[in-house]
């Protein structure tokens, strides 16, 4: 049985962020063939290309950090009808310097949690958006708007509704087959 190391950013930089919450969900839900391994963003100072000659350790490290794993799943909230700024920032450091980016023929995929009733469907098409221009092939479906009420995922990642949970397992299920179809096509080591 392969397994694929699936790299996780929580877009928004709360300690405790409902969008954590999920992650620790999506971990816990995964199948047995994907480990997650979270990518922090928070200690990455603003990108400017001033940087790309020699990038920070922090950004350093995110890059190899990325470079690591199979694939990326973002876990995002929605910001004023976008991403947060953080998230994007993160993006633009993997992307950089021109020719050097990290996401190109990276499959990925984007979830999110929002206590508004669309979820966070607005901040995930920006997303797809930019993951579009970076080159990662994107799962497309099944599109998962998390709708997130007080309970529904303990701050350690326990769903407390099966109907959410078998929904959530079956997307990381649905990721793993993503990534093996990707993969089987894109080899890493091409």
């Amino acid at each position: 049985m392969a397994r694929y190391k699936v790299g996780y950013l929580i877009g928004s930089l709360a300690k405790a962020s409902i969008n954590r919450q999920l992650a620790h969900a999506l971990v816990r839900l995964a199948p047995p063939e994907l480990e997650l391994v979270e990518i922090p963003i928070k200690d990455l100072p603003l990108y400017s290309y001033d940087y790309d000659a020699d990038f920070p350790p922090e950004a350093r490290a995110f890059k190899k950090a990325i470079a690591e794993v199979d694939a990326v799943l973002f876990v995002t909230p929605e910001y004023n009808r976008s991403i947060p700024g953080g998230l994007k920032n993160a993006i633009d450091w993997a992307s950089r310097p021109w020719g050097q980016n990290s996401f190109a023929r990276k499959p990925s995929a984007v979830i999110g949690a929002s206590v508004g009733a669309i979820g966070t469907a607005v901040a995930q098409q920006s997303l797809r958006s930019v993951l579009s221009f970076c080159n990662s092939p994107q799962m497309n479906s099944p599109e998962a708007y998390i709708h997130f009420k007080p309970g529904l995922i303990t701050p350690d990642g326990q769903v407390t509704n099966e109907t959410t949970a078998e929904f959530l397992r079956n997307y990381m299920a649905e990721l793993h087959l993503f990534i093996v179809r990707v993969l089987t096509v894109l080899p890493r080591d091409v």
